[in-house]
């Protein structure tokens, strides 16, 4: 399989697991350490984990409130001045979530180049 597709698998079970057991922030832990022993090259370093975590956080999001009829979401996109629509903030929470893991992947990228000019 190519590497992406493998960091991009690898980066979705990670948060998965970790969610279980850490807070919001464990989807960083997870694109960080997928690229610290996955490696890409170029974009693919921000683009691939912040899909994966793009698409884990939408989806579990749309799961979430599809519970209980998406009402807790429309109240919070009323609040944040959206229009009530909760598809739009699912929307933002991925979009957050995954900056938030491309940024981290950056960062794993720039550790394992730091260690191989050491």
């Amino acid at each position: 399989m190519n590497k992406n597709v493998i960091n991009f698998l690898a980066t979705i079970v990670l948060a998965a697991v970790f969610s279980i057991f850490l807070p919001w922030w464990s989807i960083m832990t997870a694109a960080l350490v997928t690229s610290l022993f996955i490696p890409l090259k170029k974009a693919a370093v921000f683009f691939v984990p912040f899909s994966s975590i793009f698409l884990f956080w939408a989806v579990y999001c749309f799961v979430l409130s599809n519970a209980n009829d998406f009402t807790l979401a429309r109240k919070i996109s009323q609040l944040l001045q959206i229009g009530g629509n909760p598809y739009l903030l699912i929307l933002i929470t991925g979009i957050i979530g995954g900056l938030a893991a491309g940024i981290a992947a950056i960062f794993g990228k720039q550790i394992v180049a730091f260690n191989d000019k050491a």
